[in-house]
Parts: C-alpha cells; structure tokens; sequence
C-alpha cells in the first residue's frame, strides 16, 4: 500500500502506469489502494514518515562498507 501512494507522490502515476511498472498488480489493486490512499491519507502519510525515519536510522547506526571507505579515501564519495 505505501509503496504504491510512494510511486503516486514521486513520480504523479497513474492506476494504469502503476500496473505497467508493478506488472504483478492488477488494475483492480492498483485502484483500490490509490482509493484506500485518498480515503486515508493522514495515517499513509504517517506510515511513510515512520518508515523514512526508520532507514534513516538504520543508515546512522549501519558502519560503512569497505567499499564506500575506500571510495571516501580516494575522494569518490
């Protein structure tokens, strides 16, 4: 449900565009959750805001790859 209201906020898409780039949901799905999403807007918004917060954390607590510690090194990052 939120990932669909995500793709309607990000990018404007539609019923029929979120079933040409999910090809597992049905029109039918795709209706019904832009439908649940309008009727409860404040508490999807909420869900998204407590999942932002949520990888916002795991990033600050996460240690840095190698990777992106040799990239930082070189002066990649």
């Amino acid at each position: 449900m939120a990932q669909i209201a995500l793709d309607y906020l990000a990018h404007g898409w539609s019923a029929d565009e979120m079933c040409r780039q999910h090809p597992y949901l049905t029109p039918a799905e795709a209706h019904v959750a832009m439908a649940y999403y309008f009727d409860h807007q404040t508490e999807v918004d909420e869900e998204i805001r407590r999942e932002l917060d949520q990888v916002r954390q795991s990033r600050a607590a996460a240690k840095p790859s190698p990777v992106s510690t040799r990239l930082r090194a070189k002066g990649l990052l």
